[in-house]
């Protein structure tokens, strides 16, 4: 019985050896089928960033469908925070409104620039957005949005004036208006041969530069007509005659040119401030390939002019302006030229602590007599 069992045994043996040797060679034969492309691309923008013709457009050449959610930068912070980076494919944050939150929340992932046509891009504002979003050596966005903060003014009364600090002399009393705000400080700053971004992680001497500026404003307070918080009241006073130049952005002027021709955005001789909304991609995205190509379709100069066409905003796409409609075309290359816009101060992260500074120091300048 013994030597029965151990042959019966042994055939089994050879039996199953045969099965799995036949499995393995079955399944060595066969490659792994890819995993299934991601046909929706979830996106967290701004009203207007993706345009109707264009996601109509993107799903035609890829398949992909985009499902838009509109939101802010506050809003793109919370809801990635509660999902830890997931819920969104790609999303569209401020420059200065993604390091410290990679840093602390660990909300995005980096950008991987071997995946973005980075020769669409204008230069200047590719290597702003990859300084402003570095984190650990490695940079979380690509530029895609940009506007600016500069001068509209009325060229015929008003020829000598050129950069912020123009706005302060007495020779236009009455006749020039600002906000009592952040960048007029910021700005003003550049205007006097500061670097207020230079100074952002140095508190005691970013404070002397504001008591600075500060002592500045307080004494040109009789030549400022009156500090500006409602666009719609600057638009009708530059207008109306009672204001000749204003610190205010270049949607404004364009409006004021295009109904009188002496009006107009210029950038300041020191630099226009300007701010960037970026492509950037969550955590926990699961269609990341599609993201890229999202952003590489968007930023094709004459998908990129769709949205300038519209929106009135520049864009990181550098021959964007070759499809921009006449007017739109001819707005920036009088106010916002290559050269204009490489001398641009481009907002970094602030640091914690530095916006209740400039709060006390802007009210003391409101309450100065």
């Amino acid at each position: 019985m013994k030597k029965i069992y151990t042959i019966v045994l042994a055939v089994f043996v050879l039996a199953a050896g045969a099965v799995f040797a036949g499995g393995t060679k079955e399944s060595a034969g066969k490659a792994k089928a890819p995993a299934p492309e991601n046909k929706v691309l979830r996106l967290i923008t701004w009203s207007g960033y993706a345009p109707p013709s264009m996601i109509a457009k993107f799903k035609k050449e890829t398949g992909i469908t985009v499902e838009v959610t509109l939101s802010n930068n506050e809003e793109m912070i919370s809801k990635l925070r509660a999902t830890r980076g997931g819920g969104f494919d790609l999303a569209q944050p401020s420059q200065d409104r993604i390091s410290a939150v990679v840093e602390q929340y660990h909300i995005y992932q980096p950008i991987d620039y071997s995946k973005v046509d980075t020769s669409q891009l204008n230069p200047s504002l590719l290597s702003a957005v990859k300084k402003n979003t570095l984190v650990d050596g490695k940079s979380y966005a690509v530029p895609d949005v940009y506007g600016t903060s500069g001068l509209v003014v009325n060229k015929a009364k008003a020829p000598g004036i050129k950069d912020y600090k123009d706005l302060l002399n007495p020779k236009y009393k009455g006749r020039v208006s600002y906000r009592m705000k952040r960048p007029t400080l910021i700005g003003m700053g550049f205007s006097f041969g500061y670097d207020p971004f230079a100074l952002y992680n140095d508190k005691a001497k970013y404070q002397k530069f504001l008591n600075a500026i500060a002592k500045k404003l307080i004494a040109a307070k009789p030549v400022v007509r009156f500090y500006w918080d409602n666009g719609d009241q600057l638009l009708q006073s530059l207008r109306s005659g009672e204001i000749w130049a204003a610190m205010a952005w270049e949607q404004a002027g364009w409006k004021l040119h295009a109904e009188n021709p002496d009006i107009d955005y210029i950038a300041p001789t020191s630099g226009a401030l300007a701010w960037v909304d970026t492509f950037a991609i969550p955590a926990k995205s699961e269609n990341v390939e599609g993201a890229y190509k999202w952003i590489n379709f968007m930023l094709r100069p004459e998908n990129a002019a769709v949205f300038t066409n519209k929106e009135k905003y520049g864009t990181a796409s550098k021959d964007a302006a070759k499809y921009l409609d006449p007017d739109i075309a001819a707005n920036f290359k009088r106010g916002l030229p290559p050269e204009a816009l490489s001398k641009a101060h481009w907002y970094p992260p602030v640091p914690p602590g530095l916006e209740e500074m400039e709060g006390k120091v802007l009210d003391r300048i409101r309450a100065a007599k």
